[in-house]
């Protein structure tokens, strides 16, 4: 591994950690796209890397944060049943998606992949 290759993993870890406690969004969104262009990874290379380092309970610190915050200001941000019913099925839904998603071709991953993101996207955007 390269020093060029390393500085570009620590980025692209900082950004992901960055936006995920700014923004609460998944690691994975920043970190894919990030490892298919610059470290040239492939799709399923970048996709099984990110689940790879989201299997660490990475977000505990950032779920403690706003645990935390809430309770000093009475203003609770966090709603444990909803996100304990969510973690049960997102085991799930990982288990499932990933068993589909290593079966299909690259290119149709990535356009999946890129879709979603552009909706979700569009969705933020536009919506209320």
């Amino acid at each position: 591994m390269t020093a060029t290759t390393i500085i570009i993993i620590i980025i692209i870890g900082l950004l992901a950690g960055l936006f995920s406690g700014v923004l609460g969004v998944g690691g994975g969104v920043i970190m894919v796209p990030l490892m298919v262009m610059l470290l040239g990874f492939t799709q399923h290379q970048a996709q099984g890397t990110s689940l790879a380092v989201l299997a660490v309970p990475v977000t505990f610190l950032g779920a403690y944060n706003y645990y935390k915050a809430g309770n000093l200001t009475g203003n609770y941000t966090i709603d444990w049943k909803v996100a304990l019913i969510m973690a049960l099925l997102f085991v799930v839904g990982t288990y499932l998606g990933s068993k589909f998603a290593v079966g299909l071709d690259e290119k149709m991953l990535k356009k999946i992949f890129g879709g979603v993101l552009i909706l979700v996207a569009i969705k933020m955007i536009l919506g209320k």
